[in-house]
């Protein structure tokens, strides 16, 4: 980076129960169309959204420095993880700008995550915080030129991804079913979910 530019600092949160190949994708695209100096990978503490429990943090943890470790300028924070109470994006945008306050940020995002995103905590705050980057995939959920109810002044990035229909949901189901995942997920992902016996049937 050249003396005196302004660090590119990318932000990637999610549950990550397990990371399958289009995380692993969505990552990538964010930091070589960006051109991003940093991608920071953020395994989501206890999800605010969420109904059901998560995996145990440990393991998500593992299984995201499994996942992303290995990409060029990525790095996996767990403080969502050390966190206590609900986890809100707003909070990790503000402590990053707090560490770094000269650096512009982006948000990475699943177009899923984009469409919800004016029912995050204080959504107006992370439009004045990060650029959000979605996604864009061949699928019909993201309307035409973002997502739905942001406003026209938010400062939006489409990441181009081929189609990838993977889904977490997907792999621990097949899981559960005694059914294969590696074609589904990052080496060495289904190794440690079959050692762990991680989302078994009960």
């Amino acid at each position: 980076m050249k003396p005196g530019a302004t660090t590119r600092l990318g932000v990637f949160g999610g549950a990550f129960d397990p990371p399958h190949v289009a995380h692993v994708a969505l990552a990538q695209a964010a930091v070589e169309q960006l051109r991003l100096d940093q991608l920071r990978i953020f395994p989501t503490g206890q999800a605010w959204h969420r109904s059901g429990p998560l995996t145990a943090p440990e393991h998500r943890l593992a299984l995201a420095q499994l996942a992303f470790g290995e990409l060029p300028r990525t790095v996996i924070d767990d403080r969502e993880l050390r966190r206590p109470g609900p986890t809100y994006t707003i909070d990790t945008l503000r402590e990053l700008k707090a560490e770094q306050p000269a650096a512009q940020l982006f948000l990475v995002m699943g177009e899923d995550q984009a469409v919800a995103l004016t029912r995050w905590r204080e959504w107006e705050a992370i439009l004045q915080l990060a650029i959000i980057c979605v996604a864009e995939r061949p699928l019909p959920q993201l309307p035409a030129g973002g997502p739905s109810g942001l406003p026209a002044q938010a400062e939006l990035r489409l990441l181009r991804l081929p189609s990838m229909p993977e889904s977490a949901t997907e792999v621990r189901g097949r899981v559960t079913h005694g059914e294969a995942i590696a074609h589904l997920v990052p080496p060495g992902i289904a190794s440690y979910i079959e050692t762990h016996r991680l989302y078994q049937s009960t």
